[in-house]
């Protein structure tokens, strides 16, 4: 049986995960308004695997014989000043799901939850990924992207991710 407390932050995680896919959701709508349909693609992608984590969390409170309780998920900011933009929140973004994820792992340690802890070794590698990809996207966008042919050819390859 799972400890009250890290119910309450998996399912807070779960609310969490349910709004990086809104707010990934909103970035594809951005970029598609822009005729940028590459990044709109790759955001897209984005914003499913993000339910997917949201997923595998409801799974893990269910398996544990526990009620999932979803929150009200706040409407993410769905203009930008231009096409950088969206990427710089997305690696802040990607920091700030870090640390909500190693609050779990803080908590889980603290009660010596190791079924928690290792459930949540995937999403600490996940997170590392997740990161590295945002901070790569956006170092490649600041190098390569110095014009409208740059920002063409960046977004043709955004549409490859599958």
């Amino acid at each position: 049986m799972l400890d009250k407390k890290i119910i309450d932050l998996v399912n807070h995680q779960v609310n969490k995960e349910m709004y990086s896919a809104y707010l990934y959701l909103s970035m594809a709508n951005y970029y598609a308004e822009k005729n940028l349909e590459g990044f709109a693609h790759w955001f897209t992608l984005q914003a499913k695997e993000e339910y997917e984590h949201a997923e595998k969390f409801m799974n893990y409170i269910h398996d544990n014989g526990e009620q999932v309780i979803l929150e009200a998920i706040e409407a993410p900011k769905s203009d930008y000043a231009d096409p950088i933009e969206p990427l710089k929140v997305t690696v802040e973004h990607e920091k700030y799901v870090t640390d909500l994820i190693n609050q779990i792992v803080r908590v889980a340690h603290d009660l010596c939850d190791y079924r928690t802890l290792n459930f949540l070794s995937w999403f600490i590698n996940e997170q590392a990924e997740e990161e590295k990809t945002a901070n790569d996207l956006l170092a490649r966008y600041e190098i390569f992207v110095d014009g409208k042919k740059n920002l063409y050819l960046f977004d043709q390859e955004m549409k490859s991710r599958v």
